[in-house]
This record gives C-alpha cells, sequence and structure tokens, in this order.
C-alpha cells in the first residue's frame, strides 16, 4: 500500500481565461521535481512560483509531462522548457512530432478561435528541440526521487492521450481522460462528473475503456485539469459512462437525421445541453444558478462540435458500408 505524502503534489492555477479553469501540477521528491501540463505560455510565471515556494530551483526539473497536446494543456512546453534547463519533455509517442513542430496545431486551432483570441489565449507555440522530447510507451515508467511514475495510453478525448500514476500518492494524473471535475459543482447530493468530447477525435468506446482501466489500476484519487482533485474516483467513473453512454445515443440518432453543418451542430448542443441539465439535477445541482451554469457549461461548446464532428464521420461510415 503506498504512503500517503500528498504535501508532495502541488495544484497550480494556470489562469487560463479565469481563475480555476486549467490546472497544471508540480510534483517535487527529493532533489527531484516533476511538472504536468503546463497550460499556457503564460501560465510558466505561476508555475515557477510554485517550484520556488517548494524550496526547489528550475534545475531540478527532471520531466515536463505533457498529458496531451490540446493547448490548454501543451501551450507553454517551450517557453516552461526554456527555464529548466535539465528536463525533457515526456508525451505520448503521438503528440511527439508536434511538439517538436507545431505548425499544424496551430494552423488547425488558429480558425477556432480566431487569430486575435488565439494570441491572446495561447500567445506565440514555439517548436521544441527534437532531442529533448522523449516519447513513452504504454506501461512505460520512469524514476522521479524514490517514487515511479507510470504511463498509460488514455485514448478517448484524443489518440495522443496518455495518464499518470504516481506510486507515492497512488494518484493518477488524468488530464482530460477522466472528464472535469470543477469543485464549484461538488456541493450537491452527489460528485458532478461530465466528460468533455474535443474534436475531432473523440472516442466514446475508447473513453469507456480508459475510464474503466484507471479505476481498475486501484488509485486512490484522480487530477484532473479542469480542476483538482476528485477522491469520488468510482461514483465519478459511474457518471462518466453513463454520460458517455448518451452522448453515444445521441451521436448514433444525429448521424441518422438529416442535418447538416450549422444545423448538425446546433442540433447536437441543443441534446447535449438537455443531458447536461439532466445530469445536474440528478446530483442536486440547480441549473438555474448562474455559477453552477457558468461551471457546468464551460467546456459545453467543445463538446458539441466535437459529437457533431462524430456523429458527421459515423454518417459516413455507414454509407460507406451500405
Amino acid at each position: 500500500m503506498a504512503t500517503p505524502v500528498m504535501d508532495s503534489v502541488t495544484t497550480i492555477d494556470g489562469h487560463y481565461q479565469y481563475r480555476g479553469r486549467a490546472a497544471a501540477y508540480l510534483i517535487d521528491d527529493g532533489d527531484e521535481a516533476a511538472f504536468i501540463d503546463n497550460v499556457t505560455r503564460f501560465s510558466v510565471p505561476y508555475l515557477l512560483n510554485a517550484l520556488a515556494s517548494r524550496g526547489l530551483q528550475p534545475g531540478q526539473v527532471r520531466y515536463l509531462i505533457v498529458t496531451h497536446i490540446h493547448l490548454d494543456h501543451s501551450g507553454g512546453t517551450a517557453e516552461l522548457l526554456r527555464h529548466c534547463p535539465n528536463a525533457k519533455v515526456i508525451c505520448h509517442p503521438r503528440a511527439a512530432k508536434h511538439i517538436i513542430d507545431p505548425t499544424r496545431l496551430i494552423e488547425s486551432a488558429t480558425p477556432v478561435y480566431g487569430e486575435e483570441e488565439f494570441n491572446k489565449l495561447f500567445g506565440k507555440i514555439e517548436a521544441v528541440d527534437e532531442a529533448r522530447v522523449e516519447s513513452i510507451e504504454d506501461s512505460a515508467t520512469l524514476p522521479l526521487g524514490s517514487r515511479t511514475l507510470t504511463f498509460f495510453d488514455a485514448p478517448g478525448h484524443a489518440r495522443h492521450h496518455l495518464v499518470i500514476q504516481d506510486s507515492a500518492t497512488n494518484s493518477m494524473f488524468a488530464g482530460d481522460a477522466f472528464g472535469i471535475c470543477y469543485s464549484q459543482l461538488q456541493h450537491g447530493t452527489r460528485a458532478y462528473l461530465n466528460y468533455v468530447c474535443a474534436p475531432p477525435q473523440f472516442d466514446p468506446g475508447a473513453a469507456k475503456s480508459t475510464i474503466r482501466r484507471i479505476v481498475d489500476s486501484g488509485i486512490d484519487r484522480v487530477f484532473v485539469t479542469h480542476f483538482g482533485q476528485c477522491d469520488a474516483v468510482r461514483q465519478g467513473a459511474e457518471q462518466l459512462l453513463d454520460c458517455l453512454d448518451l452522448y453515444e445515443v445521441l451521436v448514433d440518432e444525429a448521424a441518422a437525421s438529416d442535418l447538416e453543418g450549422d444545423g448538425l451542430l446546433e442540433e447536437c448542443t441543443r441534446r447535449a445541453l438537455n443531458l447536461m441539465t439532466d445530469q445536474l439535477k440528478m446530483c442536486g445541482l440547480d441549473p438555474q444558478d448562474p455559477t453552477v451554469t457558468k461551471w457546468a457549461t464551460s467546456e459545453h461548446a467543445i463538446t458539441s462540435q466535437g459529437l457533431a464532428v462524430l456523429a458527421g464521420r459515423r454518417r459516413k461510415e455507414h454509407g460507406s458500408s451500405s
């Protein structure tokens, strides 16, 4: 049984859009440290301040671990690496090429946000020297001080996603693979979690397999990017699995419709909002409460896009097989 050493894990608010939206994590063990995710380049000062508060220097950072390459997780990689001269970037094999050359990331994300908003949120996304990037395979391990970090392939939210189990705290650092768990939505009758169905790679079947694998690992808690520590592992997993089942029904019905383009997106947006409202009520939360609405809908636009993209993809698959 792992010995809890929870003071060795620091949750860092990356101040992405507003406070409490996206977290990075610092793990320190003896004279070594690792960051898990870095949010954006504008978050780097908060990460370095957290490091200093633990009495550590940037040269003691051994790893910059990126759970996946969505820019609210990986956007500050090059900037943070510049401050940490001895660190290596650790990432999924599918993510490495995009960290080394972020051109495609920038080209795909800029139209989504618009150039002005993209620059405001993320600033300049810079390339990382290939020599400082190490991709890691499923079930591989890395040492950090006296503890072991174990990495697992975690598709569903994205195919380039990994999660990290920490032996010392028996915790899983899950990025977006275990949904959202905002503290502002945890005052009801049960924990409220919801899954973020990010385009273009959202895969509900893979997402459910990843969630089950996280639970089956026997961990005591999950640290999610949006936002912080979740102790209701089994209850949260049940809710996420139910949510994904409902999303699959939504996608199949949307794919079978004759809706296209904006019409398809609007239908997915409307139905996903109805599902979310039902879940909030089941957890004893008031969907009309402005605070509840703000936090519950923070990722809703992304989820709606992901559902619409998947519906379109399934429609093409069904059409090509008929």
